[in-house]
C-alpha cells in the first residue's frame, strides 16, 4: 500500500480522535453540571461516567491503530520528508490540536474530581446527620415508651 494511503489513514485517525475528544469535553461539562446539582441522582453520574469510559476505550483503539500504522511507514517518511512535507505538516497540526484538547480535558477532569470529592464529603456529612437524627428519634421513642411502663410492685402482707 502506498505511503499516501497510510498517511491518509493516520490523518483520519487523528480527526476521529479529535471528534471523540470533543465528545469527552461535552461529557465533562455535563458531569460538572451534575456534580454541582444539589439533587444529583447517582444513576445520572454513573451513566455519564460509563459513556466517558466508552469514549476513552475508543481513543485507546485509535491510538493503538495509529501507532501500528505509523511504525509501518516511519522509515519511508523519514527517508522521504521532502516528498511528504505537506501531509506531515497536516499531521503535526492535528497532533497539536489533539494535544491541546487532551490538556484541556485533563484540567477539566481535575476540576471535576475536586467537585466530586466535595460532593461525596457533603453526602457523607448528610448521612452522619441522618444517622444522628435517627438515633435521637429512637432514643426518644424508647424513653417515651418507658413512661407508661410500670415496674412490678410487691406487696408485703406481713405486718
Amino acid at each position: 500500500m502506498p505511503e499516501e494511503n497510510y498517511l491518509n489513514i493516520l490523518e483520519q485517525s487523528l480527526r476521529k480522535k479529535l471528534g471523540i475528544l470533543k465528545q469527552i469535553r461535552v461529557k465533562n461539562e455535563h458531569q460538572r453540571v451534575l456534580l454541582l446539582d444539589e439533587e444529583l441522582a447517582p444513576e445520572d453520574l454513573e451513566e455519564n461516567m460509563d459513556a466517558k469510559a466508552e469514549l476513552v476505550g475508543q481513543l485507546e483503539i485509535l491510538d493503538q491503530g495509529f501507532d501500528e500504522v505509523y511504525e509501518r511507514i516511519r522509515q519511508q517518511l523519514e527517508a522521504g520528508k521532502d516528498k511528504y512535507r505537506e501531509q506531515i505538516r497536516q499531521l503535526q497540526e492535528l497532533i497539536r490540536q489533539v494535544t491541546a484538547e487532551s490538556s484541556s480535558i485533563q484540567a477539566e477532569e481535575k476540576r471535576n474530581y475536586q467537585l466530586a470529592e466535595k460532593k461525596f464529603a457533603s453526602v457523607k456529612k448528610q448521612v452522619r446527620e441522618v444517622k444522628a437524627s435517627y438515633k435521637a428519634v429512637n432514643q426518644y421513642y424508647r424513653n417515651m415508651t418507658k413512661t407508661h411502663y410500670v415496674d412490678a410492685q410487691f406487696l408485703d402482707n406481713k405486718k
